[in-house]
């Protein structure tokens, strides 16, 4: 949907006036809000990633040329955002993997050099995602109760019942397919 008079709001928002640009910002900050949450299904990474939209397009107002509608323009730069944001946190995963293993083979060295053995029940847990692995960590080995994980780890108690729920799954799984 455009402003009926969006290409005059754009030449003085180019000129300075902020206000035009808030105009602009507040007409379609709705619009690119579904879109970026549509893309992520995040509404925390959609409302960054529309601001940051909102500053590009607001320091690079002067690039647009108006061979496309104004929302056209918006939207590829959220999309290019977006996937920005997805290729750094792909790095950040690789790179998390990566300390995990080299900590994992540390510890693997560690445990024979002192002349024991690394587990099963070791290598089953040290394959599990952070977020499965704290909760079952701290219900199993330290004792604590689901309401205390939760105030710990700042979530939910069904939230830590599933994680750990799930964590075990996935051990016993491991075990299984062995």
């Amino acid at each position: 949907m455009e402003l009926p008079d969006e290409q005059q709001l754009i030449q003085q928002a180019k000129e300075g006036e902020d206000a035009a640009f808030t105009t602009l910002f507040q007409h379609h900050y709705t619009f690119l809000y579904k879109y970026l949450l549509k893309l992520s299904l995040n509404p925390d990474v959609s409302e960054d990633l529309l601001q940051e939209t909102f500053l590009k397009g607001y320091m690079h107002l002067h690039s647009f040329q108006g061979r496309s509608k104004f929302s056209t323009w918006l939207i590829s730069i959220a999309t290019r955002l977006y996937l920005d944001h997805q290729k750094k946190r792909k790095r950040e995963k690789r790179r998390q993997q990566t300390f995990t293993d080299e900590t994992v083979r540390k510890l693997k060295w560690d445990i024979s050099a002192k002349g024991n053995e690394w587990s099963e029940t070791l290598e089953a847990f040290s394959r599990l995602a952070p977020d499965l692995r704290t909760p079952v960590l701290l219900r199993h080995y330290y004792g604590y109760t689901y309401s205390e994980i939760a105030v710990i780890l700042h979530i939910k108690e069904g939230t830590v019942k599933s994680r750990v729920h799930k964590g075990l799954h996935r051990i016993r799984k491991e075990w299984a397919d062995e």
